[in-house]
């Protein structure tokens, strides 16, 4: 029997999450071992970046990256796929995956490190996590030094008091859109996971798990939640879905979410690190959204864009992001 793909992650890590959902459901045999403070040394040793996920091939390869990680993976297991054959389709999955890795994170971070009661609930479970059976005055002092840590580290994702409602806002929006849209299917691409399910479920994933915004899912979006706990194991159903039926539902989060808040706030990032600034601010809906430069962010664009250029016949594609205002932000 030949060794199976190891995954290092984490729980309360979304994109360790992400990508064990992606294992699961291509049921590529595979072991997840939960980053501790046991394992670290193998860990740092094996990983270029201190990132979770970690993944280890059976050729002894070290990946990381959650969508590099995917998409290498894609390449290797292209069965059941979760790129949509219409290009239009393909493209917009991608374009939602991007947008729940980088601004779907700002609401997980935000509310998980912004109240008290989930400040205390992320460092109690976390530290618990990195030293398991380690004795309760242990793990307490972990965990106040982790949430010592972590609290501020909200401006990392430009959550402070100036953006609180910004961010708060796009989380209320985002369960709004979503509850009528997965009320008539099981994933967002209709009866199978594709690549946006992979990336915006897990931030979710984990809102759902602490108290603030888990209380708040439950009470406005049970739809999301059942949609949120399936793609912890995805299995297809059914094929996707013509963008015709999807877009009465869907075309909202792309109007609102991805081009009214997203695709601004990605752009103007890129901007400000060509110009070599530490910070910007940007508008988003009419107040100023400040934040210091994330260079991922700016890379994560590029390859966004590149991957619209690649598309192509955009026959289909670019009137669908014009009408939800995306294509001047991706063209």
């Amino acid at each position: 029997m030949s060794t199976p793909y190891r995954i290092i992650g984490f729980e309360l890590s979304p994109y360790s999450v992400k990508v064990r959902s992606y294992f699961r459901y291509k049921e590529i045999s595979h072991e997840w071992i939960s980053r501790n403070a046991g394992n670290m040394e193998e860990f740092t040793r094996r990983a270029k970046l201190p990132l979770i996920p970690l993944v280890i091939t059976p050729d002894d390869e070290a990946l990381q990256d959650s969508t590099p990680i995917l998409e290498k993976l894609e390449a290797q297991f292209p069965e059941p796929s979760i790129h949509p054959e219409d290009p239009a389709l393909a493209f917009l999955s991608a374009l939602i995956e991007e947008y729940g890795d980088e601004w779907g994170n700002k609401a997980m971070f935000h509310y998980r490190w912004w109240y008290e009661a989930d400040q205390e609930s992320a460092a109690q479970r976390i530290a618990t996590g990195n030293l398991p059976g380690a004795p309760e005055e242990a793990v307490a002092k972990m965990a106040a030094a982790i949430r010592k840590r972590m609290v501020p580290r909200l401006s990392f994702v430009g959550s402070h008091e100036g953006t609180r409602d910004q961010i708060e806002r796009s989380y209320e929006r985002m369960l709004a859109i979503l509850e009528p849209h997965l009320e008539q299917r099981p994933y967002l691409f209709g009866g199978r996971p594709a690549f946006g399910d992979f990336g915006l479920a897990p931030q979710l994933q984990q809102c759902l798990s602490d108290p603030t915004a888990g209380a708040r899912m439950r009470e406005v979006a049970p739809n999301a939640v059942a949609w949120v706990e399936r793609m912890l194991s995805p299995q297809a159903s059914d094929d996707f879905e013509a963008w015709s039926d999807l877009a009465p539902t869907l075309a909202p989060l792309l109007r609102d979410e991805v081009a009214g808040l997203f695709l601004p706030w990605s752009t103007a990032n890129a901007e400000a690190l060509g110009r070599g600034d530490a910070e910007f601010s940007v508008e988003l809906e009419g107040q100023p959204y400040q934040q210091a430069v994330q260079k991922y962010h700016a890379r994560s664009l590029g390859v966004l864009r590149a991957r619209y250029q690649a598309v192509k016949d955009r026959a289909a594609l670019d009137p669908v992001l014009e009408e939800t205002g995306c294509l001047p932000w991706v063209a």
